[in-house]
């Protein structure tokens, strides 16, 4: 956000580096560059999450353990919630699409459940968490109306996690 020289201000509708590197807070928010995406930066937030989960956990196994992920995720989400309220502020938007790190951190609780699995049941998850994010089924599309700020961001990305697991668990019991 800025203001104009009328005195007016002006919402930022187009983030770019420059406003992603101004501030921690969007540097996170933004997914480290992949929020930036001009076509489905949701789906590049995911993607940049996968990529980051699998290489960390094969590079630093005696590191990345499900206990550290675990750790990870929980004080990524609660950082989360202080980058997006922050960036969503700034841009004037409270969950401006290039705000990706909900995605980030609601994948990593996917992966980190599903782990160790196959690409393929990797890709499937991922699909079906896009799927969940974007089309928002009942009570994600509540959750995502009624709670507002950084919270309001991170938490409806976590619903879709949790309806991404319950597809697997149902799937493997069948």
């Amino acid at each position: 956000m800025t203001t104009l020289e009328t005195g007016q201000t002006a919402y930022i509708t187009r983030p770019n580096a420059r406003f992603m590197l101004s501030h921690p807070a969007h540097l996170l928010a933004q997914g480290f560059g992949s929020g930036l995406s001009p076509v489905v930066p949701g789906t590049m937030g995911t993607l940049f999450a996968w990529l980051v989960f699998a290489t960390l956990s094969v590079r630093w196994p005696g590191f990345f353990t499900q206990a550290n992920w675990a750790i990870i995720i929980a004080a990524g989400f609660v950082v989360g919630i202080w980058a997006c309220h922050k960036t969503g502020r700034d841009m004037g938007i409270a969950d401006h699409g290039s705000m990706v790190w909900d995605e980030v951190i609601a994948f990593w609780i996917v992966l980190l459940v599903l782990m160790p699995a196959s690409f393929s049941t990797q890709f499937w998850a991922f699909l079906w968490f896009r799927f969940f994010d974007m089309v928002k089924p009942a009570p994600i599309n509540y959750f995502d109306r009624r709670f507002k700020g950084g919270f309001g961001v991170m938490f409806d990305d976590l619903v879709a996690a949790f309806y991404t697991l319950l597809l697997f668990a149902l799937w493997r019991t069948l």
